[in-house]
């Protein structure tokens, strides 16, 4: 069953179908809170708070896009509130990130570059740093990012634009 037939059921009061949408977009929901904040608890606080949205407002769903650029939208907007009130922390690596170096000189070079990357992200203003996670992480389309950033497909660009160009810059200076 597609995910906006689920909600059309939750919004009749069925809670197995929440339990589906929950089990489908939970681990999407966490993915891009944690590459936005950078920390696993704040994510999963993120990621609860993003379903108990979606379950209050079950009742006034309509399936005008998918059921993810609907998730997007709300977990982009929890994130960003969330940055507005607190910086994010940053990381060693990103959980994905498997290390297939048996050379710990290799090993380490790695270490340093996740954390210069997560650093330079985490100095990007919110709306272009989710723009990076949504485009470059979870393969968004622009279409699909402007509307879960509830913005224009132009700005997108521009974001992304501004985004690439500071992180460009940033990570040149520390190879000199």
């Amino acid at each position: 069953m597609k995910d906006e037939q689920l909600m059309l059921r939750v919004a009749g009061g069925d809670l197995g179908s929440f339990d589906e949408i929950i089990r489908r977009h939970q681990p999407t929901a966490w993915r891009i809170a944690y590459r936005f904040l950078g920390d696993p608890a704040e994510a999963e606080d993120i990621a609860q708070e993003a379903f108990l949205k979606i379950l209050t407002a079950a009742s006034r769903y309509r399936a005008t896009a998918s059921f993810s650029t609907y998730l997007y939208r709300i977990v982009s907007r929890l994130c960003v509130d969330h940055g507005r009130k607190k910086r994010p922390l940053c990381v060693d690596t990103f959980p994905e990130r498997v290390d297939s170096s048996p050379d710990p000189a290799t090993t380490l070079d790695l270490k340093d570059r996740d954390a210069l990357i997560r650093r330079t992200l985490d100095a990007l203003p919110a709306r272009q740093r989710m723009a990076v996670v949504l485009k470059y992480y979870e393969g968004l389309s622009y279409k699909d990012i402007a509307q879960a950033m509830d913005t224009s497909i132009k700005a997108v660009e521009r974001l992304l634009g501004r985004a690439r160009n500071t992180l460009q810059s940033s990570l040149a200076q520390v190879k000199k």
